[in-house]
């Protein structure tokens, strides 16, 4: 689950770290990295969760509509499709993530009012309307809906946000990334897998996880060559007056760009511009954009920049 998108953004969260901290140590800062990226999988399976607790939070409504004094026929024979959903069903006795809540001890049990407010935002739309008064009980739809549901009402939700941010600061900036591989998940379940269907495992493999470790690694320690060349291409500015974020970046870049043969200038280049566009100053994409393109002429100049 966790791609190279969000390993580089560990990266350069921690790297910066370890410059602003002072303590410099290369291992307990290593060690900080992989924690941080075991937290976004966390989020991933806490986000799983999420759709189950608003389906029990539903349940918990219409048996206590049902214990009223003089509960109305509509309360005494509710529409249960929404907590009868197959693919909730499902999610709910998936094998992995009742592992995940065994181990972590994590429920949305001390949110629901928040619980009560998104699903009050649910049922509200025109995505929950359809489904309901659909006929189609087919376990395909029933996993569509909660795409779309997710795709509208959870993602991009900023008072989920808030709620997540309370819980964990490693989660401020994952969400969005996370999301993605929720809606991946969902798409991904087929009702014949049963408690058996597979989430998505932490790294997609061990490559994934060594990049992680060497690109770090090589960040650090060969921090001083890369701030010279970034010097050198920069000499019309003094070192010292740019962003301390933008020269994090271009470090971390760097390191990618002569540490791995097998990855494109392109995507390297592209990748870290992205960040810098989230991360530093309005013109900071076009700034390390532009030094990046003169380090890497002159590095190929002198060939000292191979690429397979």
């Amino acid at each position: 689950m966790i791609n190279r998108v969000l390993i580089r953004l560990k990266i350069i969260q921690i790297v910066y770290a370890y410059y602003q901290n002072g303590s410099k140590n290369l291992d307990s800062s290593e060690k900080e990295l992989f924690f941080s990226l075991s937290k976004a999988y966390d989020l991933y399976n806490y986000l799983l969760m999420l759709m189950i607790a608003l389906t029990e939070f539903a349940q918990k409504r219409i048996d206590a509509a049902k214990a009223k004094l003089s509960p109305t026929a509509e309360e005494l024979y509710p529409n249960m499709k929404f907590v009868n959903n197959k693919f909730i069903s499902q999610l709910d006795v998936n094998k992995q993530l009742l592992e995940f809540i065994s181990n972590q001890k994590r429920t949305w049990a001390n949110d629901q009012d928040f619980i009560k407010e998104l699903l009050d935002k649910i049922t509200e739309s025109d995505i929950y309307k359809e489904y309901m008064a659909s006929t189609d009980d087919s376990y395909e739809a029933d996993r569509e809906f909660w795409r779309k549901i997710y795709k509208s009402i959870i993602f991009n939700n900023e008072a989920l946000d808030q709620v997540l941010e309370d819980q964990s600061l490693y989660w401020n900036d994952d969400k969005e990334i996370v999301d993605t591989f929720v809606l991946k998940t969902i798409k991904r379940f087929d009702e014949k897998n049963g408690a058996n269907q597979e989430l998505l495992p932490e790294f997609k493999d061990d490559e994934d996880q060594e990049f992680a470790r060497r690109l770090f690694r090589r960040a650090i320690l060969n921090g001083d060559y890369y701030r010279h060349l970034i010097s050198e291409n920069t000499k019309n500015w003094d070192l010292d007056r740019v962003a301390f974020m933008d020269v994090i970046i271009m470090q971390c870049a760097l390191a990618e760009i002569l540490s791995f043969p097998n990855i494109p200038v392109s995507v390297s280049l592209n990748e870290y511009v992205e960040i810098a566009k989230l991360y530093s100053t309005a013109k900071s994409g076009g700034f390390i954009n532009g030094t990046l393109d003169g380090i890497v002429s002159q590095l190929k100049k002198e060939g000292k920049l191979a690429k397979n």
